[in-house]
């Protein structure tokens, strides 16, 4: 067994209110900021063991879809590199 660490990016889809990112993109417009648009998203570093680098990734991929997105509202993507520890 390898170890890997997964990285796991989940956004709201396009079309969902996100009203986070509207507050945020606000503010930083207030500063100053000029802006095309913002989204915010949470990002879950995994670390785990696994055979290979696909394995850790449908690991990571099935708390995705169990636990860690809502796939009606949310889409995430799933990346997986060597751990560092």
């Amino acid at each position: 067994m390898t170890a890997y660490t997964a990285t796991v990016t989940v956004r709201l889809k396009n079309g969902v209110l996100d009203p986070e990112a509207e507050t945020t993109q606000q503010a930083l417009e207030r500063l100053g900021f000029e802006l095309d648009g913002l989204r915010s998203a949470d990002r879950f570093e995994i670390d785990l063991d696994a055979d290979t680098p696909d394995a850790a990734a449908d690991r990571a991929d099935e708390m995705a879809e169990r636990l860690l997105a809502n796939p009606t509202i949310h889409d995430y993507e799933v990346t997986v590199a060597a751990a560092d520890r």
